[in-house]
């Protein structure tokens, strides 16, 4: 038997003595049944498991066109995103579909309830074990085999045992869940008033009030690096690209990308950063806008570099005006494409940009700059409050499958 069933699982110290350790292989068939094109196609994701494709909007991946080699999947079904599964990407699933032939579809035991197998595989000591028997060079690289899969051990206690742990997990996450989409919609309910704040600060009530000039009167130096892929490295230069730039700032956790050090002069030699330079995306997506507050960066894909000519309008002008409603909205007007909005440098140069008096913009941009500080403080509490829900969704599902407390206590207290 493989080590990855003799690893040192602490968790198991929990388990109460009537609960069986058996390995996977036991309890799990792969099965491969393809030729449905007509079913609903299903995606796996780490935070909701199994669900239809077309519910969520954050599904970019394209199916082929021929689904006859699409896995068939059942109610009841255990489906693992092999490339995945080290981040949680599996679940047992609830629909009727079919997903990637890159997706492993397996029965299971009548021994195993399917909502207690699903909150079990998908617990934190679980994913710990997927990444312990993945292989690859680098994690998003990562894959599990099946084989490795199937030798993993799984606590199994009686089977009515089982139901009742998923029944009381299937109520308390709903709880948590319930409350995470309130936080959310805070937050949809905030950006709306940030939005607001910006379209204000660029509404005025006269013609006179501002005059207007094109973009390219009011930037000092474009710098433009859409088109660039450089080579990449493990680690080094972090490399800013259009999915890094996002509300408003840099977020290099959505892509960690790099480029080697000793390269970094040569690869920005279209030109180098200065603080509160202005960076804008120019497709996939259109009007991403951050300022530059490091310039330890590089640059790449679909991102252009504004530099104000601070004689004329201030950099923070630049930025708040592009992120404004009115900003997007001249982008946008600009803008080509059928599945995904573009703007050529030609037409983007021609973005007319509103200019009260100095005095003016500065008391505008400090009036929001208040009230955009005061949202954004909130913003972060509801960030911290999901955070804290989500680590007490993943303590109390391992300590419900592990056998930490007794569920029925638990449900009556």
């Amino acid at each position: 038997m493989s080590n990855a069933f003799d690893l040192d699982f602490n968790v198991l110290r929990y388990a109460p003595p009537h609960w069986e350790r058996r390995p996977l292989w036991t309890l799990v068939r792969r099965r491969d049944i393809t030729g449905r094109p007509e079913a609903e196609l299903l995606s796996v994701y780490r935070d909701h498991g199994v669900v239809p494709r077309k519910s969520r909007e954050d599904n970019f991946n394209k199916p082929s066109e021929d689904l006859t080699a699409y896995r068939y999947v059942r109610p009841g079904d255990l489906v693992l995103n092999k490339m995945k599964t080290w981040q949680g990407s599996l679940g047992v699933s609830r629909h009727e579909g079919i997903v990637s032939p890159a997706y492993f579809v397996c029965e299971m035991s009548p021994d195993v309830d399917a909502g207690y197998a699903h909150h079990l595989l998908r617990s934190e000591p679980y994913i710990h074990l997927y990444r312990t028997a993945s292989k690859g060079i680098r994690p998003n690289q990562w894959d599990l085999p099946f084989d490795e899969f199937r030798k993993l051990p799984m606590l199994l206690p009686p089977r009515d045992e089982q139901r009742r742990i998923a029944d009381f997990l299937d109520h308390e996450t709903a709880k948590l869940t319930r409350i995470e989409l309130d936080s959310l919609r805070l937050t949809g309910l905030l950006e709306e008033r940030q939005s607001a704040l910006a379209a204000h600060c660029f509404t005025f009530a006269r013609p006179d009030d501002a005059h207007s000039l094109p973009l390219r009167r009011v930037v000092q130096r474009w710098i433009d690096y859409r088109g660039a892929t450089p080579s990449k490295t493990e680690s080094g230069v972090p490399l800013v690209t259009a999915k890094n730039i996002r509300d408003g700032r840099i977020d290099l956790d959505a892509s960690r990308e790099y480029i080697a050090t000793d390269a970094y002069t040569d690869w920005m030699r279209r030109g180098l950063l200065k603080m509160k330079d202005v960076l804008l995306t120019t497709e996939a997506p259109l009007g991403q806008v951050a300022m530059v507050n490091d310039t330890t960066i590089a640059l790449a894909q679909r991102v252009i570099v504004l530099r104000a000519d601070q004689v004329t309008c201030s950099p923070e002008w630049l930025y708040w005006y592009l992120r404004s409603p009115q900003g997007q909205a001249e982008l946008e007007l600009r803008a080509t494409g059928s599945t995904a909005l573009g703007i050529k440098a030609d037409r983007l140069r021609g973005v007319p940009i509103p200019l009260p008096s100095p005095r003016e913009a500065v008391r505008r941009l400090s009036r929001l700059s208040e009230s955009v500080a005061e949202v954004e403080t909130l913003q972060r509490q509801l960030v911290k409050q999901r955070a804290l829900v989500a680590e007490r969704r993943r303590a109390l599902i391992t300590a419900a499958v592990t056998g930490q407390f007794d569920v029925a206590t638990a449900a009556a207290t």
